[in-house]
C-alpha cells in the first residue's frame, strides 16, 4: 500500500464518494476527513459505505474518546490525532482502529507507541524539518511507520525519505473545497507520480 494519506478538509457528504473515487483512481488508497469538516461523520460513512475494504477511511482531529466511539460507529478504520492523547490511542486500539497520534518530540513519540499507536504523524512537518525528524528517528525503534503531515508537497518527498520518513499526509497541496474533480485527478496524480518517483530515487541511492 502507498503510504500517502490524502487529508480531505472541508469536503462534505455531496461530493465525499466523487472526491474520494477520484483519488482512488489516481492510486491513494488511505483518505483521511478531519472532523472538524462539516458532516465528517457522515461523509466516513457514506464513502466507507460505496468502496471497497481495501480503501482505507477515517478521521483526522480526533481529540478524545467519544469521537474514536463515533469514528468507529460510523465504519472508519483509521483515527488521527494533532496531538499525543494516551486516552485516544489506547480507545482507538481497543476498538481495533489504526491509531496516528500527533507528535512532536521524542518524548510524545514514545509516549505514543508505549500505548500501541500503530504510527507517527509528525506535526508539523514544516517546523520540525527533515533534519529535526533524522534526529528523532535515530532513537526510534526500527520500523517505526512514520509520516510528515503539514507543508508536505511533490517537491520535498525526497528530502524526507532521505531523513527516513515512511509516508506523507498531504491535505491542501491535494485538496481544497472548490476544487473541480478535475483539478482533483491532476493534483493526485502529479503527487502519486512524484511519490513513486521519489521512492524509486531514494531506493536506487541507497543500494
Amino acid at each position: 500500500m502507498r503510504e500517502l494519506i490524502a487529508i480531505l478538509r472541508g469536503v462534505t457528504p455531496k461530493e465525499a464518494c466523487q472526491v474520494a473515487e477520484v483519488l482512488i483512481k489516481s492510486g491513494i488508497t488511505i483518505i483521511e476527513v478531519p472532523l472538524n469538516s462539516l458532516n465528517a461523520l457522515e461523509s466516513i460513512e457514506l464513502m466507507v459505505k460505496s468502496f471497497d475494504e481495501e480503501i482505507i477511511f477515517g478521521a483526522g482531529t480526533v481529540l478524545n474518546k467519544t469521537q474514536v466511539q463515533e469514528v468507529y460507529d460510523c465504519g472508519g478504520r483509521l483515527v488521527v490525532s494533532p496531538n499525543c492523547n494516551v486516552d485516544v490511542i489506547k480507545e482507538t486500539k481497543y476498538k481495533n482502529l489504526i491509531s496516528l497520534p500527533g507528535v512532536f518530540t521524542a518524548s510524545e513519540c514514545f509516549s505514543a507507541l508505549e500505548n500501541g499507536a500503530d504510527g507517527l504523524k509528525f506535526f508539523p512537518s514544516f517546523l520540525i524539518k527533515p533534519e529535526g525528524f533524522q534526529a528523532i528517528k535515530a532513537v526510534l525503534p526500527k520500523n517505526t511507520r512514520s509520516y510528515a503531515v503539514g507543508g508536505v508537497d511533490d517537491d520535498n518527498f525526497l528530502n524526507w525519505l532521505r531523513a527516513g520518513i515512511t509516508g506523507f499526509g498531504v491535505g491542501s497541496a491535494l485538496y481544497q473545497s472548490d476544487d473541480t474533480a478535475e483539478q482533483i485527478l491532476i493534483k493526485a496524480k502529479k503527487l502519486v507520480t512524484a511519490f513513486d518517483d521519489a521512492k524509486a530515487n531514494f531506493m536506487d541511492q541507497a543500494m
